[in-house]
């Protein structure tokens, strides 16, 4: 079930990636098939023919527009970015209930015998050998 989600997610990037990507040569491609409409009812100069426009005005605001889009997109994720990265510390971001805290005394007093009774183990363990 895990696997199918990861590959449903990772195929849905993928999309949103390659439309992003593609965004140009789609509106190349409306150009392209569309270009005696857009000659006819969108070029500015259409009154002139002897410039030899033929809708590249028109093709050229439509990618300044696509660029200016794209431009506004990427300020919109910094500035998202930028925002979720000064939210305050004390904001529960996980979701999880918060933890409930413990009151410690101050003073714990801990009884430990030294089983060693300050006795030096050192010379009864490095010793010379006994033959």
């Amino acid at each position: 079930m895990k696997s199918l989600v990861n590959h449903i997610s990772g195929l849905l990037l993928l999309a949103v990636m390659l439309a992003k990507v593609f965004v140009v040569p789609v509106i190349y491609l409306d150009f392209e098939l569309r270009k005696d409409y857009i000659i006819a009812t969108h070029c500015q100069n259409r009154s002139r023919p002897q410039l030899h426009c033929d809708g590249k005005c028109y093709l050229a605001k439509r990618i300044a527009q696509a660029a200016k889009e794209e431009q506004r997109q990427a300020e919109n994720d910094l500035m998202s970015k930028i925002l979720s990265a000064q939210a305050p510390a004390h904001e529960n971001i996980t979701g999880l209930q918060p933890t409930t805290h413990v009151a410690i005394p101050e003073a714990v007093v801990f009884n430990f015998s030294d089983p060693l009774n300050g006795q030096n183990l050192v010379p009864d363990i490095f010793r010379p050998p006994i033959c």
